[in-house]
C-alpha cells in the first residue's frame, strides 16, 4: 500500500517542482541539455552513495549473507521513463486548469509545447530521473536493512517492572473531585 501511494506522491512532487523551475527559467534550448546532465549526475551520485553504503556495510557483516541486495539500472530507467510519461500530461493539465481559471483559455498540451513552458519537458524528465534514482537508492538500502531490522525484531527487550509504594497510589484529591457540584444560576448581565 505504501508503494502504491509513493509513486503518485512522487509524480505530484515532480510536477510541482518542475512548475516552479520552469517559471524561474527563461526559455533556452540549452536548458534541456543542462537539465538532463544535472539530473544524470545527481541520479548517479544518489545511487552510487546508496551502493557504497550497502557495500561497506556488507564488508563489516560477520554473519553469512545468503543473497546480496542488487541494484537494477533497467528498472530505474523504466521507472524514470514511466514517471516522465505520467508527469507530462499531469503538468499540461495543471497548467491548463490554472490558465483557464485565470481567464486565459484552455491550452491542453500546448502548455508543454508552447513558447512559455517549452522547458517543462526536459525539466520534468530530469526530475523524474532524480525521483526514480531516489526510489532505487531507498529500495537498495531498505533491502539490505531488512536483515538488521528482522534481527532487532527477534530480540525481545527485558520487561520493566515498576514497583510503587502504597502511599504513592493514594490520591488525596479524590474526595474533592468526586464531590457533587451544586447547581448555579445564570450569569448576571449588569
Amino acid at each position: 500500500m505504501k508503494r502504491t501511494l509513493a509513486w503518485p506522491a512522487a509524480a505530484m512532487l515532480v510536477v510541482l517542482g518542475a512548475r516552479s523551475i520552469v517559471y524561474a527559467l527563461s526559455p533556452l534550448p540549452v536548458i534541456a541539455v543542462v537539465a538532463f546532465l544535472l539530473a544524470l549526475a545527481a541520479s548517479v551520485a544518489i545511487v552510487w552513495l546508496a551502493a557504497l553504503g550497502v557495500r561497506e556495510r556488507r564488508l563489516l557483516e560477520t554473519r553469512p549473507v545468503i543473497a546480496d541486495a542488487r541494484l537494477r539500472p533497467g528498472l530505474l530507467a523504466g521507472r524514470a521513463l514511466a514517471l516522465w510519461l505520467v508527469t507530462m500530461p499531469a503538468f499540461a493539465l495543471l497548467e491548463s486548469y490554472i490558465h483557464w481559471r485565470q481567464g486565459l483559455g484552455w491550452h491542453g498540451l500546448h502548455c508543454l509545447t508552447g513558447p512559455v513552458h517549452r522547458d517543462a519537458i526536459p525539466v520534468l524528465g530530469a526530475l523524474s530521473l532524480v525521483a526514480a534514482a531516489l526510489a532505487a537508492a531507498l529500495e537498495h538500502v531498505f533491502a539490505w536493512m531488512r536483515r538488521t531490522l528482522a534481527r532487532i525484531a527477534r530480540t525481545r527487550p527485558a520487561a520493566i517492572v515498576l514497583v510503587l509504594p502504597p502511599a504513592f497510589c493514594e490520591l488525596p484529591l479524590v474526595g474533592a473531585l468526586m464531590a457533587p457540584l451544586g447547581a448555579r444560576g445564570p450569569p448576571r448581565l449588569s
